[in-house]
């Protein structure tokens, strides 16, 4: 049966049908390589397929370059296209007639930019420090620009984690470096004033939410920084740090004390492990205890307070700390200065040798220094004698055998022969 899906060949009539059919047919047209002329196209009443017939008539010549720009209808003068989702550019014009790169910025816009890198890349300040003074002394030129800096910079230092000392840092330098000092008083006067500001409402503070405490204790840390970092210059004498400061801390430190929870006792502890030393020195320079006081009433806390064990241990730990002058070291005398007798590290960078007992010698001993010498000369006089060390290396010594270890060695020898013939 699928001998029978096959078709059979067709037969010689069959074949000359189709082939008539094939003759009816009208040649193939040539493609058509240019678009028809007008005059091509203006029919004359013919029918529509006698441009089949002419496909090799004039019509489908290919046109000049001249034909073409004559007859286009697209002009250089036409007006520009745009999408219509798209509206048409235009240049931007500001109202002070700058185009610079911060022309349609605010200063709030530049000083939070110039801060958000600050705190990004703490380790970039002295490298961009100079480019900021600059740009701020051709924005702040008034005094209101000057006090708008001025809150700027406050409100992000005491609100931008782990900003304190780079704010501190910052406030010092705009300090000496900023232009502008109006008569309402330059930079610095105007931040400690809305420092000051702040310092009148502690009371309030301290009792607040838990937001309120937050922004006083960050403000507490940032006064901290200040007091460090803030220098007041004058021409009598070398910089020294603001006196109002140290003041303020002493007083923000028994408000926190006054109210013990742990999120002050915290903030009071961070605080005196930053500026402990600073302010217990410059306390002592004018005869005032009052870091003895400080510490009596941190004891008393640890014993009377119902704060945390955990907060308990930071208290005693401070308490540790100042017993120990805060950590500090006496350095060792200065070069110039130091003694075998004033400096236990006199000899560390002597080398020390050992005699042929055994016994250390140093340069502590009396002819340490002659000995040294001594070696120091033959090394050079005989250097390829001498091993880095400084002690003998003759190879002909050290290939030599103990006579009696040789005897050995060879009884090793043939018995290990022995045993291997075996």
């Amino acid at each position: 049966h699928r001998w029978s899906l096959i078709k059979p060949a067709p037969t010689s009539s069959e074949q000359d049908a189709g082939a008539s059919v094939f003759n009816q047919c009208e040649p193939l047209r040539q493609p058509r390589t240019s678009p028809p002329t007008p005059e091509s196209s203006a029919g004359s009443g013919e029918p529509s397929n006698s441009a089949h017939s002419n496909s090799s008539t004039a019509a489908l010549k290919p046109l000049s370059a001249e034909s073409l720009v004559q007859n286009s209808k697209l002009s250089a003068n036409a007006p520009e296209f745009f999408p219509t989702s798209y509206p048409p550019y235009q240049d931007v014009v500001y109202e002070d007639g700058s185009d610079g790169y911060y022309a349609g910025a605010s200063l709030a816009d530049f000083v939070q930019e110039f801060l958000s890198h600050l705190n990004s890349s703490p380790g970039s300040f002295e490298f961009t420090i100079g480019q900021i003074t600059a740009t701020l002394n051709d924005w702040v030129t008034t005094e209101e620009t000057l006090q708008e800096l001025v809150e700027l910079i406050f409100t992000q230092s005491t609100s931008m984690q782990n900003f304190a000392y780079t704010g501190a840092r910052l406030c010092n330098h705009l300090s000496h470096h900023l232009a502008l000092s109006p008569a309402s008083g330059n930079f610095r006067q105007l931040l400690l004033k809305r420092c000051r500001v702040e310092f009148e409402q502690r009371d309030q503070a301290v009792l607040g939410g838990d937001e309120t405490q937050r922004r006083f204790h960050s403000y507490v840390l940032f006064l901290g920084e200040l007091y460090l970092n803030l220098e007041v210059r004058s021409a009598k004498g070398p910089p020294s740090r603001a006196e109002i400061l140290l003041a303020a801390l002493k007083d923000l430190m028994d408000t926190l004390f006054s109210r013990p929870t742990d999120a002050n006792l915290i903030c009071a502890v961070k605080l005196l492990k930053l500026t402990g030393s600073v302010l217990e020195d410059s306390w002592k320079q004018s005869g005032k205890s009052h870091m003895d006081e400080i510490i009596q009433r941190i004891e008393n806390i640890v014993l009377d307070a119902q704060c945390s064990r955990d907060v308990k241990q930071m208290l005693l730990r401070l308490v540790e700390l100042r017993s120990s002058n805060w950590g500090r070291v006496h350095t060792a005398a200065q070069f110039s200065e130091a003694t075998p007798d004033n400096d236990p590290n006199y000899y560390m960078n002597e080398p020390t040798f050992y005699t042929a007992d055994g016994t250390p010698f140093t340069a502590a001993d009396p002819d340490y220094s002659e000995a040294y010498q001594e070696l120091l000369e033959r090394e050079d006089y005989f250097p390829d004698l001498y091993e880095e060390n400084g002690n003998d290396s003759l190879d002909g010594e050290e290939d030599e055998m103990d006579p009696e270890i040789e005897e050995a060695f060879e009884k090793f020898c043939l018995e290990s022969e022995r045993k291997r013939k075996q």
